[in-house]
Order: C-alpha cells, then sequence, then structure tokens
C-alpha cells in the first residue's frame, strides 16, 4: 500500500480534497514503536481516526458535475500527522501531538516522551508534503487557482487531548485562514451544508492545511477545512457509518460545484458573505 495517493479529477478542476486522517494502517516497524498492546490500539484508532472521510470525498467527487482531485493519506495519523507544523511552531506538542505523537487522545503514553522523530519525519512526512505542493502546483499550472478542502471529522465530546475543546461543537464547524480562505469560499460552504444540522466557525478546530511552500505567501491558493461531527454520520467512535454520510457527501459535492470555474464567473453565482 502506498503511502499517499493522487487521485486525478477533471484536468480543469482547481479543486483538491484532502484527506489526511481516514486510514488506520500502520506499517509493522513503526507499530513496533507504538508502546499500547493490540487491543488499546485500537481503541486509539477508533477515536483518533477521522473514519469515513475518504469513502466521503469519494462518493462527492463521483457525484460533482466535474470531479476534483483527492490527496488521501494511505496510513493513520499515528504514523505521521501531515497537518502538524514539523517544529517548534506546532502547538500540539503541548500534549504529546506534533507531527510524531507520543502520546494518546486521553493524554497516556504511546511512544517514549523521548522518541526521536525525525526517522518518521523523513520517511513519512517530508515525502507526503512534498507530493502534495506538487498537487498544489499542478491545480495552479492546469487552472491558475487551487482549491484545497482539508476533509475531517471530530467526536461529539470532546476528547482530552483537545486543546480548544471547551466551545462550541457544530455539526459541521468551517476552519478558516485568514490569508487562504475568501469571503467567496467561506459563503460557498455555508451555502452548501446549510441542510446539514448547522455550521460553525473554527471551533472545536480552526484553520486549515496549506503546503509550507504556499501558505501566507501565494493568494491564488485558497483553503478551507471542512470538519463533520461524526454523531451525524456515524456510530462513535469507530462504528460503521449511517445515512447522514450520504447526505454529507452530497453537501460536499454541492461546495466542490461552486468552486470553479474560476473566481470571476463564481462570483456570479456564489452568495459573497463572511466570518
Amino acid at each position: 500500500m502506498p503511502a499517499f495517493e493522487l487521485l486525478p479529477g477533471a484536468s480543469d478542476s482547481p479543486v483538491l480534497l484532502h484527506v489526511p486522517h481516514s486510514a488506520r494502517a500502520i506499517p509493522r516497524d513503526v507499530r513496533d514503536g507504538i508502546l499500547l498492546d493490540e487491543a488499546a490500539l485500537e481503541r486509539e484508532l477508533d477515536h483518533i481516526t477521522d473514519a469515513h472521510t475518504a469513502e466521503l470525498a469519494g462518493r462527492a467527487a463521483g457525484a460533482a458535475g466535474k470531479a476534483p482531485w483527492r490527496f488521501v493519506n494511505r496510513l493513520s495519523r499515528l504514523v505521521v500527522d501531515p497537518e502538524r507544523f514539523p517544529d517548534e511552531r506546532e502547538e500540539m506538542l503541548a500534549v504529546g501531538m506534533g507531527a510524531v505523537y507520543t502520546r494518546t487522545t486521553h493524554r497516556a503514553e504511546l511512544r517514549p516522551a523521548d522518541t526521536d522523530p525525525r526517522p518518521l519525519v523523513e520517511r513519512y512526512f517530508r515525502p507526503y508534503a512534498e507530493a502534495m505542493t506538487r498537487a498544489v502546483a499542478g491545480r495552479l499550472a492546469a487552472t491558475g487557482r487551487a482549491v484545497i478542502v482539508d476533509v475531517h471529522s471530530y467526536p461529539a465530546r470532546a476528547l482530552p487531548y483537545e486543546l480548544h475543546g471547551d466551545g462550541p461543537r457544530p455539526p459541521v464547524c468551517l476552519g478558516t485562514d485568514p490569508f487562504h480562505t475568501p469571503p467567496k469560499l467561506l459563503a460557498a460552504a455555508r451555502e452548501a451544508f446549510a441542510g446539514c444540522g448547522g455550521t460553525g466557525l473554527d471551533s472545536p478546530f480552526a484553520g486549515t492545511y496549506v503546503p509550507l511552500a504556499y501558505y501566507g505567501t501565494d493568494p491564488r491558493v485558497e483553503a478551507l477545512m471542512i470538519e463533520l461531527r461524526r454523531d451525524t454520520y456515524m456510530d462513535e467512535p469507530g462504528g460503521p457509518a449511517g445515512p447522514g454520510l450520504d447526505r454529507l457527501a452530497a453537501a460536499l459535492a454541492t461546495l466542490v460545484d461552486a468552486l470553479w470555474p474560476g473566481p470571476a464567473e463564481n462570483a456570479a453565482a456564489t452568495p459573497v458573505g463572511g466570518p
């Protein structure tokens, strides 16, 4: 199994669905460095995995009028978390959950605290980041813009690792970046997910993923995080998907269709709004 996969969409689509946390696979040699027994590891994977989000993105891609591109992580975030900063900028280091986790969702020991993260960063994190950067570059070269829609899920009740778990937990949380999330993109997402129980902004999770090569410097790269509350589409913590998955996939397809062709044409069709 590859560590990640870029699934092509329409050649003239600027949209890239990014699915970083949907997988449970852990290579055997990486598993050997994790302290949990098999039962505890399965429970942790239930809590930490954004279950069914790759399937949801696939359904949305199939339903959209113009298929988006998809970049899907095929390994668990317990191998590396590709959305963390790989250095001291990462606030989740405070709870042992930087690019390489040493603590679990319940703050138990996952790896020894003195684990050197560099081998896993070099083996998995950097190739992932480079491939995602190339994927964005491909959309820019083909269409003049790239729109990253970061597809996640989160539990109905806060887990102990969450640094900002005291705020609202809406059915759909929209994570934004002040540079990369323009008002029209946010308005399109609110419109698309209006029938999914309500949307909120940057709570309990804020921000969105942009490759560092473009972060804060290239306005042609737009980005938005979609965080779906798990009880709206599955049995928590790690159970099967229910009918809510179809509704959310249809909403994501609606968002994808609202994000092309280009900003000028979109402006006439997409409601203008703001945070």
